[in-house]
């Protein structure tokens, strides 16, 4: 048997970020490959630019989830005003300002700014189980050192966007099992999950009667930081606790 690291996502807020279009970020219905690599290299303390460290983690990490409770879907409008000659801070350090346009307007004070508006979708009340292995298991980072790791995270954490801070324990345990489908399975349900829980599992993995194969874009090249390729995956609903449909 196989042991698998498992964690629970919870939170107030939760953005398994998907495409971002224009000025909408939109959501995944379960987390990336690349959020969670994201998620564990940040409890290890590494940097964004250890681009090395972050791919090697993403080809190790074995992973599936499991829908604790549903949740609701929301979406925040977010507005800014930008004058003219406004910079900010961008993720390689240094500031970056945005090209003069028409669209800047005069305001009273004389300068010219716009309003930047953007909207950000968001899982509301939402609580998802991960459970993962590596493989080898035995190359540093190991498992033992991410759970470790996610008790004691060298920054804050966050699930899928800054704002998104968990409410509870993110590491939940160990559990055995053959596949990630055989652990997403035999792990207790909530008492309260009336409607079934809905899986997402890697292709090779396990099956389940009348589950859909489909192909997922969720894997960042952490050295261009862009995401590309495809990988194999399948989804299903569990039944009522005891009961697989």
């Amino acid at each position: 048997m196989l042991r698998h690291l498992l964690l629970r996502l919870e939170a107030p807020l939760i953005a398994f970020g998907g495409e971002t279009i224009d000025n909408y970020g939109v959501i995944r219905d379960f987390p990336a490959l690349s959020m969670v690599t994201g998620l564990l290299a940040n409890a290890l303390g590494w940097r964004r630019e250890e681009a090395q460290r972050h791919n090697r983690l993403q080809e190790r990490l074995v992973m599936g989830a499991r829908y604790e409770r549903q949740g609701t879907g929301l979406r925040d409008y977010q507005t800014a005003l930008l004058y003219e000659s406004d910079q900010g801070w961008t993720t390689l350090g240094t500031p970056e300002g945005r090209a003069k346009s028409p669209s800047y307007a005069m305001q009273p004070d004389g300068r010219k700014a716009l309003t930047l508006q953007r909207y950000r979708d968001y899982h509301a009340d939402l609580s998802i189980l991960i459970a993962l292995r590596l493989e080898p298991a035995a190359e540093p980072p190991t498992l033992d050192d991410l759970a470790a790791a996610l008790d004691h995270p060298a920054r804050p954490l966050f699930i899928g966007r800054k704002p998104c801070l968990p409410s509870r324990r993110i590491y939940a345990g160990w559990h055995e099992g053959e596949t990630i489908l055989q652990v997403l399975q035999s792990v207790p349900l909530p008492m309260d999950l009336r409607e079934g829980a809905r899986l997402q599992w890697p292709e090779g993995e396990g099956t389940l009667p009348g589950d859909r194969a489909l192909d997922l874009c969720d894997e960042r090249n952490w050295t261009s930081g862009v995401h590309g390729g495809w990988r194999p995956i399948r989804e299903s609903r569990l039944g009522a606790p005891g009961r697989s449909a």
